[in-house]
């Protein structure tokens, strides 16, 4: 049952109407004229962790903390009562009390009361966070593929132009170039489709195209941590893409560059095991903090917060970049 059929059932039955509504999912309020609460279905109360006592009679503005209190919204729907307009998914992102950050969007519509004639507003209010989440990841992975299409373009023409072209031969050449390629391709193989990586061979494989020195980046022996497939698959992007930046801007751009990386075992605020891993840049050319972020940055934070279940620090130091990303340490 959409708006319109309860637009149209409300003035048809009133009685038969209000058991109805009372069985409707998504949450429902009638606002009068003021837009003060007259009614909502349980629904609403379910939803927002709330009672009739903090609902009836309250103005739809002063609703929980104020969630609903945006100067576009309310405009909105007081054209709807004078000019028979309607309001449909106006989306409002909030944190509501009880129930956390969630995407609602708002519908509203004019209608007479059936037993004094007075105009009234019905409104409901639709739970769009998980498909909104799920638009966003989509769009997150269009998004990525294009990115990673890109970089994995520009890390090929810089493998090119990195490797040594004097005193060789044309074949010698050709050899060098498709050896350090060959090794882009097992890294990104392992970061998509290792089913039991350890966290020290899956750091190797991905940095494998850029260690033409040792002495350049630093990779930590231990602790020896196993990794769940989909975390195997979302470090070795975000990793992918930290090498990438560093090649680009970074400390893999100079030769007197540095990159060390690291982990650590330990809890998080709530006690539970975790995993901290850190990239530190040294050496690198002279650069000044962005004033906007890229696909790459929202795809690293992206995720390290929906992907490993933990969060992403980048910090963009005078002495070098760096980056710690936490994640949960789950049992294989």
């Amino acid at each position: 049952m959409d708006l319109d059929d309860l637009y149209r059932l409300l003035r048809i039955s009133h009685v038969q109407a209000q058991g109805i509504v009372d069985t409707i999912r998504d949450p429902l309020l009638v606002l009068a004229g003021d837009l003060t609460v007259i009614r909502a279905n349980p629904a609403f109360y379910r939803t927002f962790a709330t009672d009739r006592d903090s609902t009836i009679g309250v103005p739809f503005y002063e609703l929980g903390n104020g969630q609903w209190a945006i100067d576009e919204l309310r405009l909105l729907l007081e054209k709807v009562i004078p000019n028979s307009a309607s309001v449909f998914d106006y989306e409002v992102r909030a944190n509501f009390p009880g129930v956390g950050l969630r995407t609602m969007l708002v519908s509203a519509q004019r209608l007479i009361h059936p037993d004094n004639g007075q105009r009234v507003l019905l409104l409901t209010v639709l739970d769009a966070t998980v498909r909104r989440r799920k638009e966003d990841e989509k769009d997150i992975l269009i998004g990525e593929l294009d990115h990673r299409i890109k970089n994995l373009l520009s890390v090929t023409q810089a493998l090119a132009r990195q490797t040594e072209v004097a005193g060789r031969t044309a074949q010698e050449y050709r050899d060098a170039f498709l050896g350090r390629f060959e090794a882009l391709t097992r890294s990104l193989e392992v970061s998509s489709r290792e089913s039991s990586a350890q966290l020290p061979d899956l750091v190797r494989a991905v940095m494998e195209p850029y260690l033409d020195g040792a002495s350049r980046i630093s990779v930590a022996e231990a602790p020896i941590v196993p990794l769940l497939p989909a975390h195997a698959t979302s470090l070795g992007m975000i990793l992918h893409e930290l090498a990438t930046n560093a090649g680009k801007y970074g400390a893999l751009s100079v030769p007197d560059g540095r990159v060390t990386i690291d982990w650590e075992t330990g809890t998080d605020a709530d006690d539970l095991p975790c995993i901290t891993l850190r990239w530190q840049e040294r050496g690198g050319p002279d650069f000044a903090p962005p004033t906007s972020f890229g696909f790459g940055t929202r795809m690293i934070r992206f995720a390290a917060e929906f992907e490993l279940g933990g969060s992403a620090e980048l910090d963009y130091h005078p002495e070098g970049f760096r980056a710690s990303v936490s994640f949960p340490r789950l049992r294989l």
